[in-house]
């Protein structure tokens, strides 16, 4: 990737900043291999994302330094954000284009843009897109995992997310399509994919035949033999099927690493953010993950400081860390986004929110610890992300003291941590 100071030096290719999810990671990999092919290499793209407020002003922040630091070139602004509220980036002068989630992953747009033939603002209702194509991509930059489209939107409409109007409705890509990416990207040396999606327990309902997740999941390994790790990004665990529970159990190559779409620990929260699970049905699934999986740990996100949230509601997300034995938290301090329910709810003093996300942050970071400390002079396996660095199948990061190439495969053993992160040896 290219890097510009000015006009010194000549501009070969487009320069991506990717902002948000995993998916929009993916997305920005199908806009560069479109915007190369396009010959657009003066152009700057950014890809925003819209999931808060903050994230929306960090967008805002981007374009403005891209301008000092780039003052000749094309700036095109897509993502959620730009989906969302176009008016808003086209009022910006040093944005040149706008262009909706759609059509950011249609070659013909990159082409129009090349030509100068399009228009500045080219946003599509997004409610009315019915399909999602696969895109065939050949990485992402190194050589360590890989992500891979398996569904786009969202039929659920929780009372704190804008989501659903940055995506649309929830749209699968055929099983076929996937595993013949999958496939493809194994052949280019990656040795793990991440199924991504803004709803991926939802896949298939739109297929004939209506296939699940779990049903994907265990053709991806039964047709890619040489796929040594698969790994699902963001779940909804009140969805998830009887064949992804029998792949959890019998598949080692699935990852024993979920991450729950949790938000909350509290049922009156949980109704009111409009949830479709309680607190003991994410007690419970962690429980049945884990009897069949005994190596499995949890990542989760939760939401401190919901509007309405008691000093006792907050207490019961607290405990729900320790309840559900998570390990890795994504912590939000709630803050309103406009156009959504929750936005009008009773807010909860922004002092108290920022406290309560703190001790959460806190929480998680014991939990962390306390499971890295069950770890020493333990073996596992390490995914080289570069030189001294990788990760287990759990996800821990790891410092080992071995130079490989990302991607490579190593068998270590753990010798400590710094609270953070793993340390290991080589097993010779």
């Amino acid at each position: 990737m290219s890097k510009s100071d000015g006009d010194a030096r000549e501009i070969t290719e487009p320069f991506i900043i990717t902002l948000g999810c995993r998916l929009n990671t993916y997305e920005s990999e199908v806009m560069r291999a479109h915007a190369d092919a396009a010959g657009l290499g003066d152009a700057v793209i950014i890809n925003t994302c819209a999931v808060t407020g903050e994230a929306v002003r960090r967008a805002l922040q981007t374009i403005r330094k891209v301008r000092r630091e780039r003052p000749h070139s094309k700036i095109i602004v897509t993502g959620c954000a730009a989906q969302i509220e176009p008016e808003r980036f086209a009022d910006i002068e040093a944005v040149d284009h706008v262009i909706g989630n759609d059509d950011k992953m249609r070659g013909a747009t990159f082409q129009a843009l090349a030509r100068g033939a399009a228009e500045r603002v080219r946003v599509n209702d997004i409610m009315s897109v019915t399909e999602t194509a696969s895109h065939l991509i050949d990485g992402f930059g190194s050589r360590t995992r890989a992500y891979v489209q398996v569904q786009n939107g969202c039929d659920h409409r929780c009372t704190f997310c804008i989501i659903p109007f940055g995506r649309g409705p929830s749209r699968s890509v055929a099983a076929g399509e996937i595993v013949a990416e999958i496939r493809r990207l194994v052949e280019n040396g990656y040795s793990e994919v991440v199924l991504t999606g803004v709803d991926i327990t939802s896949y298939g309902r739109d297929l004939p035949g209506q296939p699940t997740l779990g049903n994907l999941v265990r053709r991806v390994l039964k047709l890619v033999p040489e796929l040594r790790r698969l790994r699902l990004s963001s779940i909804d665990q009140v969805e998830v099927d009887d064949d992804l529970w029998a792949a959890l159990a019998e598949e080692e190559r699935l990852m024993p690493h979920l991450h729950l779409s949790m938000q909350a620990g509290d049922d009156m929260i949980l109704k009111r953010m409009k949830r479709r699970h309680s607190r003991e049905d994410a007690i419970v699934f962690c429980e049945r993950a884990r009897m069949l999986r005994p190596d499995i740990v949890f990542g989760a996100d939760l939401i401190a400081g919901f509007p309405t949230e008691s000093d006792e509601m907050f207490a019961n997300t607290l405990d729900v860390v320790s309840a559900c034995g998570l390990t890795y938290l994504h912590v939000f301090p709630f803050s309103p986004r406009q156009g959504t329910p929750a936005a009008k709810m009773p807010q909860v003093d922004r002092r108290a929110v920022k406290e309560r996300a703190q001790r959460l942050r806190q929480e998680g970071d014991a939990a962390l610890r306390a499971y890295l400390d069950t770890q020493r002079a333990r073996e596992a396996v390490i995914l080289l992300e570069r030189n001294n660095f990788g990760r287990t199948a759990q996800f821990a990061e790891t410092d080992i003291d071995v130079a490989g190439m990302p991607g490579g495969m190593v068998r270590v053993r753990i010798i400590g941590n710094d609270g953070r992160k793993l340390q290991a040896e080589v097993v010779s």
